[in-house]
């Protein structure tokens, strides 16, 4: 399984449990921003964030473009 495919894996997964979180629990707008760690979704938006610009730069890299 190529980098594209195991980030695509991972961020499926990680929705997935924001979801199912989400579902559980609710979820506030200052839980969601406020990074506390210890919680459930500690550094979600900044890992889901690495996560997706690393797949935009791999796309770019298979057409020969650059952002």
């Amino acid at each position: 399984m190529g980098e594209k495919q195991i980030l695509i894996a991972e961020m499926l997964e990680m929705q997935r449990k924001f979801i199912e979180h989400e579902r559980e629990h609710g979820l506030d707008q200052e839980e969601y921003w406020l990074d506390n760690e210890g919680h459930p979704l500690y550094n979600y938006r900044k890992i889901y964030t690495e996560k997706a610009n690393r797949l935009v730069e791999l796309a770019h890299e298979d057409k020969g473009s650059s952002r």
